[in-house]
């Protein structure tokens, strides 16, 4: 396949699902060779990242074994934003996902403000996603004493070159990864429950509710501190959506995603929940840090020799998963934009293992500037980059209730066909949904710090939307209209 952007590819595309009258250009060209078992550990991987790999540590420590909580309620919600995404999917697959949805019923304003909500999302991710793989590196007395911006470059590097091959290599990669991090969690698990049933010391503590009780019990410094790191908890989070981009490269969706989307509720209660819960049972909440992954901690404090480092070899692996599917998915979103002109023509191009490699190349860009900024901040990077990562994921979920609700009004004037497989308890679910992500904007705002910070450039985000809209709406207005015309 040429690299280079027609103007017929512009104009053709996919055809479009049964009961959507709807064509993405940006559908067009994609191989399919995602199987079930890639779309499934992806779904897995999706639910399993940096956020409780390394983030963990950190809101253990703020928030106590409250924290538990916070991954449950936000579970939730995050199960219901995929199940909305799933049902969108199985009306129309597309490789756009939540942008090219945002097309259809919004309009092209509203799939720029998607789209670019998702590239602050993953391009702040990937700069959070590098450093925390350069923070894992200097767990070992090797990397000790390299700069941290090396080894961050070094990681942006190679999964880099992985994720230009080809699709199928993406699909391996996560697969794989994702065994990776499930067999960890799940003998972690194992570990922990084997260690608090024999009562075995932990770094001189007897693990079981006791530690929890003797250390102030379930919100040890009250309720505010679980509050306020409901954003950092919803990073955690934020590649569950992956799925629904990955729909578009695989065939029979139809048979796939609704299995996939089932697993994730009881993915983040066996992984999230009981492993926090895990966690407070083996050590106090205060032995817990933002510098080290929760799980290398315990495993240094039982003294097990090399179990600590492979541990922090699976928690590296989870970071490079989480990189590798950030440059996958806004390449595919950077492509649908790019054809309908809300973004540069050159994220448009594909290479001959039909990857969109503009798109990904510039989200690559981004994180190149995270080098710089552990090169400059390497103490606060994660934090920084964590909070306008949750802006954007904030913005994303948001946008995807949106299209559900506006899906559901459509349906019920009988201008589309809702699929069998439904997000429940419509149109509550997705107001209540919308309503809770107002409140954790609210939350970070009402915290301080480096979260009030980025509320408070939620005007100049706007701006630069509203000011992005003007420059390219005569390219978007001008292809629609050839699209018309065709």
């Amino acid at each position: 396949m040429s690299d280079r952007i027609t103007a017929a590819e512009t104009l053709v595309a996919a055809p479009p699902a049964a009961g959507s009258s709807h064509v993405d250009a940006g559908d067009a060209g994609y191989s399919k060779d995602l199987k079930s078992r890639h779309i499934n550990m992806i779904a897995i991987g999706g639910a399993i990242g940096t956020g409780l790999f390394l983030g963990a540590g950190g809101r253990l420590a703020g928030a106590g074994p409250s924290l538990a909580i916070a991954y449950a309620v936000c579970g939730v919600f995050a199960f219901f934003v995929v199940r909305a995404l799933g049902e969108l999917v199985l009306y129309r697959p597309s490789s756009g996902a939540f942008v090219s949805y945002a097309r259809e019923f919004m309009g092209e304003k509203g799939a720029f403000a998607a789209g670019w909500l998702y590239f602050l999302n993953w391009a702040t991710t990937a700069v959070a996603d590098i450093t925390a793989a350069a923070t894992y590196a200097h767990f070992w007395g090797m990397f000790s004493d390299v700069p941290q911006w090396i080894l961050a470059l070094i990681a942006l590097a190679v999964v880099l070159t992985a994720n230009l091959i080809s699709v199928k290599y993406f699909g391996e990669m996560e697969f794989w990864f994702a065994i990776i991090k499930v067999g960890a969690l799940v003998a972690f698990m194992l570990i922990g429950i084997f260690l608090v049933v024999t009562q075995h010391p932990v770094d001189g503590h007897t693990p079981g509710f006791s530690t929890i009780t003797d250390s102030g019990g379930i919100f040890p410094v009250g309720m505010l501190p679980m509050l306020l790191v409901i954003q950092g908890v919803v990073f955690a989070y934020a590649s569950v959506e992956l799925c629904g981009v990955a729909a578009g490269e695989t065939k029979n969706p139809e048979k796939i995603m609704p299995k996939a989307i089932n697993s994730i509720m009881w993915r983040v209660g066996l992984f999230y929940v009981g492993s926090v819960v895990l966690l407070a049972l083996l050590l106090p909440y205060t032995s817990y840090s933002g510098d080290e992954s929760p799980f290398v901690t315990v495993m240094d404090k039982l003294g097990i020799p090399g179990a600590a480092g492979v541990m922090n070899l699976v928690v590296l692996t989870a970071a490079l998963s989480s990189l590798n599917s950030g440059l996958y998915s806004t390449g595919r979103i950077l492509r649908s934009m790019a054809l309908s002109g809300s973004a540069p023509k050159f994220t448009g191009r594909m290479n001959k293992g039909q990857v969109p490699y503009g798109g990904i190349l510039l989200t690559a860009g981004f994180g190149v500037l995270g080098v710089g900024l552990n090169y400059v901040m390497p103490g606060e990077a994660f934090e920084i980059v964590l909070n306008f990562a949750s802006i954007g994921i904030l913005g994303t979920w948001g946008m995807i209730m949106l299209c559900s609700l506006l899906f559901w009004h459509r349906s019920r004037d009988g201008r589309v066909t809702r699929p069998s497989y439904q997000l429940p308890w419509a149109p509550y679910t997705q107001i209540v949904t919308l309503a809770f992500l107002a409140t954790v904007v609210f939350l970070m705002w009402w915290g301080g710090g480096v979260g009030r910070t980025t509320v408070m450039c939620l005007p100049l985000i706007a701006a630069a939307l509203v000011g992005g809209w003007f420059v390219v709406r005569r390219r978007v207005n001008d292809l629609a209209q050839e699209r018309e015309d065709a």
